[in-house]
């Protein structure tokens, strides 16, 4: 049998330019675990959450060694889980009652499962498996754009599915009572401009100085 060139007849092989299938194989694993965990604790609608988002597409992109996919997600969690580690570390060392801001309170509930709140801890992994995988596949130019039409989709959907107790992707508001110097529909629009700006826009200036 013939093998192509850059191809190595071993499945295992790592190699530059691809995700190895023991990396996929493992991603894969976790994400089985994790989605009907998830979906009994919190129900469907918390995977529209962006984190869980990028924790489900990246499988696509995987698979499909897509590096549009991988680079639009380290988009969207980059600064997200950069800000969730921070506050769960504080947290952690300081105790969960730091600000009226929940944050990652949900992390020091002991009425959430403690295999639910274990699962959770992929917040400080993908970003950074997220970056090995641009890494490997190449950062996608077009991801700032691909980025932000999913937002789009996203974040009205969030707000048409979710509750204000549940607040996904903020929706409602940043702190724990909803805002109220916007209406409804213009805070979900305002969402729709903010995140681009402050949360897209500098990851890929950034990845794409790093990741030439």
């Amino acid at each position: 049998m013939s093998v192509r060139k850059n191809q190595s007849p071993f499945i295992f092989v790592d190699r530059i330019g691809s995700i190895p299938l023991w990396v996929k194989l493992f991603y894969t694993g976790f994400v089985v675990v994790l989605v009907p965990v998830y979906w009994w604790q919190y129900g469907p609608a918390n995977f529209l959450w962006g984190s869980n988002v990028a924790l489900l597409t990246t499988l696509l992109a995987l698979w499909l060694e897509s590096s549009l996919l991988v680079s639009m997600m380290a988009l969207s969690v980059l600064i997200p889980e950069l800000g969730w580690a921070v506050d769960f570390t504080v947290r952690f060392i300081t105790g969960p009652e730091l600000t009226s801001f929940r944050g990652t309170h949900y992390m020091f509930d002991p009425g959430i499962p403690l295999i639910v709140r274990g699962l959770s801890l992929y917040h400080f992994v993908l970003p950074i498996f997220l970056l090995w995988a641009i890494h490997r596949l190449g950062y996608h130019r077009k991801a700032l754009i691909g980025q932000t039409l999913l937002s789009w989709t996203v974040l009205p959907l969030s707000y048409l599915v979710s509750k204000p107790a549940a607040n996904i992707n903020w929706v409602f508001g940043f702190m724990d009572s909803p805002q109220q110097w916007l209406p409804a529909a213009a805070y979900v629009l305002f969402l729709m401009a903010l995140y681009p700006l402050v949360l897209f826009l500098p990851t890929h200036l950034l990845l794409r100085r790093v990741f030439r």
